[in-house]
């Protein structure tokens, strides 16, 4: 079977991004499976490389690099001064570029010149003080490739989680959800569960919002307007799902073990057991998206930016995602 080609995007050039695609790049496990492209600033990669002892691939055109039996790095931001980055700060063309990267890493999927996109991890700060109007990436692709109806999973084999909302303040997630949004994640995080596992059912439980789900009301109504109705309506629907379901006992080992995946109301209701069981091996999936999108579920990792210390264990599991969906959906044409 060909190998597919997968687009790195560098994130944020301060941070770890730039070590991870280096590392995924000159892979032979990688480069087994995949055609590998770093969207990125060539200087900045080869600044990079130098201090962290690694090689650094030639830059190419797009199709170029599309073409090429071996990895290459598009240069996606060509105003770029990579001399006077710092690593480890936060820093508007640190936001600016990582942001162009996406931005031509997604029209190339578009295209179809990339099988799928991982992205290296971006910094939120530093995209708001370079103008880009997005809080992350899940945001950023939706709008990119002109979705409504998505959501972020975050995909291992331990445990599986998609969230109803993603990076919101806590008290804004009661008005963000409706029993339409919570209707759509749990089609989405079906339909994904189906293709990572091939299982034609899978079990999906969706949390509750409140304590003891709400409490017959006493600790709020959500789960009886919002939460349940949904549930309603994927059983009716033919999906194996179960909910609204306590958070406090969502995640013991015994329903763990017939769950093939959770949907959550909001980020740390999903993130926290996600990162306990599966912090090395988890991998972000953008659900809903016309392209195949993964990313490693951690953090730029300012501190140890640019000293070669960064682990590419999830980078690394995210690249082995990414060319299972794209060899899935491959064969599904």
């Amino acid at each position: 079977m060909r190998r597919p080609v997968v687009g790195l995007t560098m994130g944020d050039p301060a941070g770890i991004g730039p070590e991870l695609c280096l590392r995924a790049a000159c892979a032979p496990e990688v480069l087994a499976e995949a055609k590998p492209i770093i969207f990125g600033s060539h200087g900045l990669l080869a600044r990079v490389a130098k201090r962290c002892g690694l090689k650094v691939p030639a830059a190419a055109g797009l199709h170029e690099a599309v073409d090429a039996g071996k990895p290459a790095v598009v240069d996606c931001v060509p105003d770029f001064d990579p001399e006077h980055l710092r690593p480890g700060i936060v820093q508007p063309e640190a936001g600016r570029a990582a942001w162009l990267c996406v931005r031509e890493a997604a029209s190339a999927a578009l295209r179809g010149l990339v099988s799928a996109v991982v992205t290296a991890p971006l910094n939120k700060e530093a995209l708001q003080s370079a103008g880009v109007p997005y809080p992350g990436h899940t945001e950023m692709l939706a709008s990119l490739t002109g979705v409504r109806k998505y959501c972020m999973m975050l995909y291992s084999p331990e445990i599986s989680v998609s969230l109803a909302t993603t990076h919101v303040a806590l008290s804004k997630v009661s008005s963000l959800l409706t029993p339409g949004r919570i209707m759509d994640v749990i089609e989405l995080t079906e339909s994904a569960v189906r293709s990572l596992t091939l299982r034609r059912k899978p079990h999906i439980v969706v949390c509750a919002l409140n304590p003891h789900s709400g409490e017959g009301g006493l600790f709020g109504c959500e789960e009886e307007r919002i939460i349940a109705p949904a549930v309603r309506k994927a059983e009716s629907m033919g999906i194996d799902v179960d909910g609204p379901v306590s958070p406090d006992t969502a995640f013991l080992p015994e329903r763990m073990a017939s769950t093939d995946a959770y949907v959550v109301m909001y980020h740390d209701q999903g993130l926290i057991p996600f990162k306990m069981l599966a912090f090395d091996r988890g991998v972000n999936i953008t659900l809903g998206l016309p392209i195949i999108r993964t990313s490693p579920d951690h953090g730029t990792a300012f501190d140890i930016a640019w000293k070669g210390a960064a682990s590419a264990a999830s980078f690394m599991q995210s690249i082995r995602v990414a060319v299972r969906l794209a060899r899935r959906r491959t064969c599904n044409r």
